[in-house]
């Protein structure tokens, strides 16, 4: 049997599975289960455990590698698991060189059961030359790893290590073998991608890198961009928006609170004024354009009048896929220092927000009645829109292709073609 990776967490991970794949199997692994952890919440990693410890009583004969996020900034929890035959970190797992010493260790009883080290050593981010995605009708191309910035609920940074770029040319050309491979549509990603090209020669922005993708491969017929921090959109970045009809009217923000104070406790760089402004600009701009968000429910801190102005931050800025966070106070950050809230006055503001979001969905769905969109079919007769609604398919079509279809309908949740 193969190697198989099970995948938590962004679309920056979905990529590196694929790396994680060909490079473990190059090694000579099989019957081999990686799971590549996420550590953005308390939940997601105990998730991961939780999986872990399923995989093994499927599997019982099956080796189990552990990298990612939570394995990089926690290892000794997995270290800690019976069922866990290796530990990974962010950095090691892309390695041919890790994955060789890996299929070594399976054979000796003293070997070290982790190899992670420091994540903030790690300088630069080269492109993988991926040929294609299992799983996936579109294909997600990374331009960027780590952050610079150290908000104060977020351990990420200590998962990714500092901002790094992919150079634009080597960017061009995995867009240019994607492309070539069949993908119609591909997914830029990063950890923090509006940061790209400050470690690069001459600085180049995002904004330049996808006129750049735009302009040198003219067959690829659909690009998206994976989350942003609008704060940082630079001017190539919104003109492209308003000038290619190839990239995508959808964008998944980081917003993270829609109160001013908490958004300063938080340690992030926008205000409320910043994200509405920004959401209206580009509506303008591009009209068909469509906003995601996450925000987190229940910051420490947060008073009844703070939250409400997240909520109300759903309309506001019209966002119409929403993330629902409710905090969990990450160890080493300074959030989880601060005044926590009662458990279940987290629970409870999660849950206003999520119904707020449901109720900007379904008055998204209901405008969509009637238009014709273009639907990138994906397995089980559904595929997603130009804006990446959700969208059952009357006919199934060929995974990967792009139809076009009338919506008749919807269900609360996704549109029904005609």
């Amino acid at each position: 049997m193969s190697v198989d990776v099970v995948t938590f967490g962004c679309r920056l991970n979905a990529a590196e599975s694929e790396v994680i794949r060909r490079e473990a199997e190059r090694a000579g692994l099989s019957d081999t289960v990686v799971v590549n952890t996420c550590a953005v919440t308390a939940e997601a990693v105990r998730q991961a455990r939780q999986t872990i410890r399923a995989l093994h009583r499927e599997r019982p004969q099956a080796r189990i590698v552990v990298t990612g996020c939570a394995a990089q900034t926690e290892p000794h929890t997995f270290v800690a698991m019976a069922e866990v035959d290796r530990v990974l970190g962010n950095t090691e797992k892309l390695s041919s060189v890790a994955w060789a010493q890996t299929r070594a260790a399976f054979g000796l009883a003293d070997a070290p059961k982790a190899i992670v080290n420091d994540i903030m050593a790690v300088k630069e981010t080269a492109a993988h030359l991926i040929e294609g995605f299992a799983d996936h009708t579109r294909a997600f191309v990374q331009v960027q790893n780590g952050c610079d910035h150290r908000c104060t609920f977020c351990i990420i940074p200590y998962g990714r290590g500092n901002s790094r770029s992919v150079p634009m040319g080597a960017v061009v050309e995995d867009v240019q073998r994607l492309v070539a491979n069949g993908y119609c549509e591909i997914v830029l990603t990063g950890v923090d991608i509006t940061s790209y090209g400050a470690d690069l020669p001459g600085a180049p922005k995002l904004g330049r890198l996808v006129k750049k993708i735009l302009k040198h491969v003219p067959e690829l017929k659909r690009l998206r961009l994976s989350s942003i921090d609008s704060v940082e959109a630079d001017r190539d970045l919104i003109d492209a928006f308003a000038q290619d009809a190839r990239l995508m009217p959808h964008l998944h923000l980081s917003l993270q609170a829609g109160d001013d104070l908490i958004l300063k406790r938080m340690k992030r760089r926008h205000s409320r004024r910043d994200a509405i402004a920004f959401c209206d600009a580009l509506r303008r701009l591009r009209p068909d354009m469509v906003f995601g968000a996450d925000i987190i429910a229940g910051f420490p801190t947060e008073t009844e009048q703070m939250f409400n102005n997240s909520l109300g931050l759903v309309e506001e800025c019209g966002l119409t896929h929403l993330h629902v966070f409710p905090f969990s106070a990450r160890p080493g950050t300074p959030a989880a220092r601060m005044p926590q809230l009662n458990g279940e006055i987290v629970k409870e503001r999660a849950r206003r927000l999520r119904e707020r979001g449901a109720l900007a969905l379904r008055m998204h769905l209901d405008g969509e009645v009637g238009k014709t969109r273009h639907v990138l079919a994906e397995a089980h007769e559904r595929g997603r829109t130009e804006q990446f609604t959700r969208v059952k398919l009357a006919t199934p079509a060929a995974p990967g292709t792009i139809v076009e279809l009338e919506i008749a309908a919807h269900d609360g949740k996704q549109l029904l073609a005609a």
